[in-house]
């Protein structure tokens, strides 16, 4: 029997240097996973799009897929974007089946190599300053998912007590609060002769330049601090390893989410309205544009295909425990394991636009608003002069 293929489903940046690192991303996995066919797209800024990486697999004969999401936590992306991509392309291409994975998360192996860039910054900055008298600030990216953002301080408190660090602080890079800025002045006031930063990121690109942009002024305002950049994920071997885990427990059956606290199924507070929300995708208008073709599996890009539905395409046993919330004019299509997240139950976006779009018309995509977004240090209320440089 064949081996399943492997799409890499990634976010997609408008920054070529963040692009060239997850497609040596792909490479290390084409190594590791000699025996698949290996194949990437984007959900947005970059080709090509998910749904054109699909289309390479088709071609070359892939019928049984494999989807990996290239995310650290499990936001508006991995719970709403990508799965209601997949689930349009199998709906519209028939014989293909995609099993979806699940986000990095929360391990071991993640922590360790954090552990291991922030351990590598420290020693090249030296080691005048003892961990005890270093303060990390972890930076996570920053969702309108308060399980998502959750986690950032999850791992910032593994990490601070693991490596016997001074104190511990978190910050996002956009959508919620604390933004970068304000962390960093908080930070500062805290009095350690050493702030390490480090951005819980796999990728450069633009929000990872401007943590850095954000760290380059404080350090000017406050010179009394040391402030070390410890170097995000990229294609640390344990990263790859991990990814290669996914895509095992798809196989197994064993890639089903923990959805004790997501807001589409808790009533968590300040997100109450959002419970049972249709999951669907509301990235159709910024599928491909951006850096342009990475890679092109020889597609003429020149024209945007037809954006998906962005419907819901579900199995028949899949409505056990949805309790009736999706109408019952969507289609009852049979795709197996394409969410296993989904365990049944319905997911809403409400994301209030978690990434940097740099072009000017408005989104109304319908979507329940981020409750805190008026937040005095978060990034509807807080100027930041750095960041409109990257943009």
């Amino acid at each position: 029997m064949r081996n399943p293929g492997i799409m890499i489903c990634g976010h997609g940046s408008r920054d070529e240097d963040a692009v060239r690192e997850f497609l040596s991303l792909r490479a290390g996995l084409e190594r590791l996973l000699p025996d698949h066919d290996v194949d990437s797209g984007f959900l947005e800024f970059a080709r090509p799009t998910i749904s054109e990486g699909l289309d390479a697999l088709r071609e070359r004969g892939a019928s049984d897929i494999l989807a990996l999401p290239a995310m650290l936590f499990a936001a508006a992306h991995v719970k709403n974007d990508i799965p209601a991509l997949l689930n349009d392309y199998q709906a519209s291409n028939a014989g293909v089946s995609i099993r979806f994975g699940r986000e990095l998360g929360v391990t071991p192996a993640l922590l360790q190599a954090a552990g291991a860039r922030i351990q590598d910054a420290m020693r090249e900055a030296g080691d005048h300053v003892a961990p005890h008298e270093t303060l990390l600030l972890l930076v996570g990216r920053g969702a309108s998912d308060p399980d998502a953002n959750a986690n950032v301080v999850k791992v910032m408190r593994l990490l601070w007590e693991g490596l016997g660090m001074g104190w511990g602080e978190v910050a996002y890079s956009g959508v919620t609060f604390p933004l970068t800025a304000p962390a960093l002045e908080h930070a500062v006031r805290l009095g350690f002769p050493r702030i390490v930063v480090f951005p819980w990121f796999l990728f450069t690109g633009v929000l990872v330049k401007r943590i850095h942009a954000a760290v380059d002024a404080a350090a000017a305002q406050y010179p009394q601090v040391e402030f070390v950049k410890a170097k995000y994920f990229c294609d640390h071997p344990l990263i790859l390893q991990t990814f290669v885990e996914r895509a095992r427990e798809i196989d197994a059956g064993d890639n089903a989410m923990n959805c004790q606290l997501c807001k589409y199924r808790a009533a968590m507070p300040g997100f109450e309205g959002e419970v049972g929300l249709p999951q669907e995708s509301h990235h159709h208008h910024v599928e491909g544009i951006g850096t342009g073709a990475a890679h092109s599996h020889g597609h003429d890009h020149e024209h945007e295909k037809s954006p998906p539905s962005g419907r819901i395409v579900s199995r028949e046993t899949i409505g056990e425990h949805r309790n009736g919330q999706f109408p019952p004019s969507r289609r009852n299509v049979s795709y197996e394991t394409i969410d296993e997240h989904q365990n049944g139950h319905a997911h809403g976006h409400g994301h209030e636009h978690e990434h940097d779009h740099g072009h000017g018309h408005g989104h109304d995509h319908g979507r329940p608003p981020y409750p805190h977004a008026a937040h005095p240090l978060g990034p509807v209320s807080m100027e930041n002069p750095a960041a409109k440089k990257q943009e």
